[in-house]
Order: C-alpha cells, then structure tokens, then sequence
C-alpha cells in the first residue's frame, strides 16, 4: 500500500511539473509583447495618418516632444503603427527618436522593432484609396528653420482652402522645415509674403526663397 501511495504521489508530482512550464511560457510571451513596446518622441509636429502613407488621411498629430507608443513597423517601410493620446494610426519613422542604450536614435534605423501588416478597412463606393505617384522627394529640414512664433492669419486658410491646387505627393512625410524640390509648383497668397501648395494631402504655406514648408494646415 505504502509503495501505491508513493507512486501516486509521484505521478501527480510529475504532472503539475509537467503544466508548469506551458503557464510560464505563456507568462513570458505576455511579458515580451509588452516589454516591445517601443516609446518614441517626435522631433516635429508629426502626421498621424489613417494608413502607412501619405495618401492616406490625417487624423491627427503628434507635437514636438510629444511621446507616443510604436507597436511596430511595416517590413521594409518607414511608416510604424502608434498610439498617442488615444488616437491609433500610422507615422513616419524618419521624424521620431527612441532611447536605445541610453542614447536617442532615430526609429527608421531600430532594427528590433516587430513587423506589423496593415489592413485596410473595407472600401464603400467611392472611398477606395489609390497609391499616388510620387514626383519627388523632399529636402530634409535643417536646424536653421525655426517654426513659425505666430500662426498665420485665419484669412490665410480661408483663401488657400477656398482655393486648392493640384495634389503633389513626395516620398516620406511633410513636415515643417522640409523643403520642397524645383518642380512642385507655388501659387501666391494675397497680401503675404509666403505661398502655398497641396502637398501629401495636407495645403502648406511656403516661404518663396527657400521654399521650405513653414506652415501645415491640418
């Protein structure tokens, strides 16, 4: 009877050792999702869009220095999924900085980031998006270019909506500071000194000499 009990004993010994290690496992995959999770500032006021691209609508923005969460990247893509303040979409990666190692790096060049895929929604009549042609690429901003202390007049966005030009798309993301190359056309702004054009899918204001992007209608 002892030796019955014994192995009883044993074989029940044996089985929850046997169930342990499928609930660690499942504590550790919980654990590594999250610790994934990466922390990212933007370095600019940032576009969050709908989808990976610049085709896709803004729905919202990320201020300078404002944190937002990655939950990964789409492989071989600049465009990384995000939350920030609620609101979950899409960012380019060129324009945020993570800590690694103590010391910021740009997320375009994290490696371990994990791969994500995007679903789009499914499309009514009429609101299919269509991968733009890009025309160009835009002349990354330089520390010089300070934003702009006021925003401008609220006539300014009255007359630029009121009068929209040709839609330019140009690789990466619009930002503030960004140039814009020879061949995207300007049109005027009456009495201002700055013009404008669509660009990404968002009106900007330019200023003529350097035509660099000084201000972003969201």
């Amino acid at each position: 009877m002892q030796t019955r009990s014994t192995l009883l004993i044993a074989a029940c010994a044996a089985a929850a050792a046997l169930s342990q290690p499928a609930s660690a496992q499942t504590t550790t995959t919980t654990v590594t999702t999250i610790a994934r999770q990466t922390t990212a500032m933007a370095i600019t006021p940032l576009n969050i869009r709908s989808g990976p691209g610049p085709e896709y609508p803004v729905i919202g923005a990320i201020p300078t220095n404002g944190q937002a969460v990655i939950a990964g990247c789409v492989e071989g893509s600049l465009w990384c999924q995000i939350s920030y303040n609620g609101t979950q979409g899409w960012a380019y990666s060129q324009y945020m900085t993570a800590m690694v190692e103590g010391r910021p790096l740009a997320v375009s060049e994290i490696r371990e980031l994990p791969p994500v895929t995007y679903a789009a929604p499914p499309a009514t009549t009429g609101t299919a998006v269509v991968r733009p042609t890009y025309s160009g690429n835009f002349i990354a901003p330089v520390a010089t270019t300070a934003p702009l202390s006021i925003a401008p007049p609220p006539t300014v966005q009255t007359y630029i909506v009121q009068n929209p030009r040709p839609q330019v798309y140009l690789n990466g993301e619009v930002v503030e500071g960004a140039g814009l190359p020879p061949d995207v056309a300007l049109a005027p702004v009456p009495d201002s000194d700055y013009q404008y054009a669509y660009v990404n899918g968002v009106p900007v204001l330019v200023e003529p000499a350097t035509r660099r992007v000084r201000y972003i209608y969201r």
